[in-house]
């Protein structure tokens, strides 16, 4: 089941700073590991609809993209959000977790997609947001909108985003590529930093 792709994913306005800490944005780790014990504890916490029974859905369906089977990876994601409720925290930590996937999988658009499910109709201004997008619209060659994003994440934290050094302490779970592609955005924000607003 293939993702659809949509051409120039829409984006959520830029604001002004992204303090929020956001509990919904970890990796997903119902059950430790990948093997095929801990694939089969996954398939019975979603068979058996037990608690966590939707992240553990995508988890399955994150262990199905990183092994190759690429249709039952995205069914599985599209049954774990179809299972939760609109805004819940397990429902934010999906799009967030699927998002990922995708751009793993080098589906930069719909991965955009994901992330603004995780932030559409939220009051928080997560601090994950800038960067992420940032280094996504760069793959997408909207340049002016990844720097705009970068200039965001600058103005939220001026202590930790104008030097690439910092970059694989500010973003451990990225990686080196993607990190790469920031540091792109970084040196493009660094020749020409938007004003704000």
């Amino acid at each position: 089941m293939p993702v659809p792709q949509v051409q120039a994913q829409a984006v959520p306005t830029i604001k002004e700073f992204y303090f929020d800490e956001d509990g919904a944005a970890r990796p997903l780790r119902v059950v430790e590991g990948g093997d095929e014990a801990a694939m089969q504890q996954l398939a019975r916490l979603m068979e058996r609809r037990q608690r966590n029974h939707e992240l553990a859905t995508a988890q399955l369906g994150h262990l199905a993209l990183a092994s190759g089977r690429t249709d039952t990876g995205h069914s599985l994601y599209q049954q774990a959000l179809a299972a939760t409720s609109p805004r819940s925290t397990a429902r934010q930590t999906i799009h967030w977790n699927y998002g990922w996937d995708l751009l793993r999988q080098g589906e930069t658009d719909a991965a955009l997609g994901q992330w603004y499910g995780a932030v559409d109709g939220r009051l928080t201004s997560p601090s994950w947001l800038p960067p992420t997008l940032a280094m996504a619209l760069w793959r997408l060659d909207r340049r002016d909108e990844a720097v705009a994003w970068f200039a965001a994440a600058v103005r939220t934290h001026p202590d930790r985003w104008p030097s690439i050094a910092n970059f694989p302490a500010l973003l451990p779970g990225w990686r080196d590529d993607e990190r790469a592609t920031l540091a792109d955005v970084h040196a493009a924000w660094a020749a020409d930093p938007p004003a704000w607003p």
